[in-house]
């Protein structure tokens, strides 16, 4: 019979074919049996849910409901049952994706929602639901939640909130209540920028107060400096191009007197006119308030 095993000749020769690598890239030192193949891994890893799928999915469950308050605090209740921590980066982005999408009452009942757990209670989340309040016209409302931040935080108040009310009360042409928002920004030394400058003397000269409008633009004539965000960073820059409007200020004050009638309340002395570069470079800058 014949022999099916092959012959020890061609089993040397088979050995010699093989040869087993020495190097020791791609592979692992063991201290007890010297290198090891680095074989692939066999299983998947769940993919992580960052933030932003968080709040495009909180987003999209709370659209979907109506506008009981009831039924939208509990949705929001039971989405952050199972976290350990409040999603506040979460909750913050999905508040930019409605105020993106101009869904005013969901940002209301949103940020009311995380204002009564203690979360987020910051300016930005205020100024944010000044102006839902505002778009939905529940002007009632804006002024109860201006006055209650006004009290509470009469000397750190940011400029933009300022800013905000009186444009809200330009748009609706509620005269006075914007002059009594300029005189309290007068009283705290806030400097007004050139667009609530415009918008006060457009007031004055519907009311007949020409002299008040010339002194106006006298104690604040238009800035030479504008700052800009470049890459992150806010950087002073000079006004090269200035409109018309500007231009035509500029050339009939040139020639008049600053008048003191317009003067705050400030402790500064002589100076209280002109408020030097420093001081303005302050009220410029954005100022971060954390606690409620």
């Amino acid at each position: 019979m014949f022999a099916l095993t092959d012959s020890p000749l061609l089993i040397a020769k088979t050995f010699d074919s093989i040869k087993i690598s020495t190097s020791t890239r791609g592979t692992v030192v063991c201290a007890a049996k010297g290198p090891r193949p680095r074989y692939p891994r066999v299983w998947k890893t769940r993919k992580k849910i960052g933030t932003i799928s968080k709040a495009a999915k909180l987003v999209k469950s709370i659209k979907e409901l109506s506008n009981v308050k009831e039924e939208v605090y509990g949705a929001l209740d039971s989405y952050v049952a199972w976290e350990l921590e409040f999603p506040l980066i979460t909750v913050k982005k999905a508040l930019k994706t409605l105020e993106y999408e101009q869904e005013w009452k969901r940002v209301i009942q949103v940020t009311k929602w995380m204002l009564s757990k203690g979360q987020g209670k910051t300016m930005g989340s205020y100024f944010t639901l000044l102006n839902a309040l505002t778009e939905d016209d529940r002007l009632d409302e804006a002024e109860e939640l201006w006055t209650k931040l006004l009290m509470q935080h009469m000397e750190s108040l940011p400029r933009r909130f300022f800013d905000k009310m009186i444009s809200i009360y330009r748009k609706r042409g509620m005269h006075e209540k914007m002059l009594e928002i300029f005189a309290d920004m007068e009283e705290l030394c806030i400097r007004p920028n050139f667009v609530v400058v415009s918008m006060i003397g457009d007031v004055f000269k519907e009311l007949g107060m020409l002299d008040k409008y010339e002194k106006l633009h006298t104690k604040y004539p238009p800035p030479n400096w504008e700052y800009r965000y470049i890459r992150g960073k806010r950087v002073k820059v000079k006004v090269q191009v200035q409109s018309n409007q500007v231009n035509t200020y500029i050339e009939r004050h040139k020639n008049v007197e600053p008048n003191s009638d317009l003067d705050g309340n400030c402790e500064s002395g002589n100076t209280s006119d002109v408020i030097d570069e420093e001081q303005s470079e302050q009220d410029a800058e954005p100022e971060q308030i954390s606690d409620d």
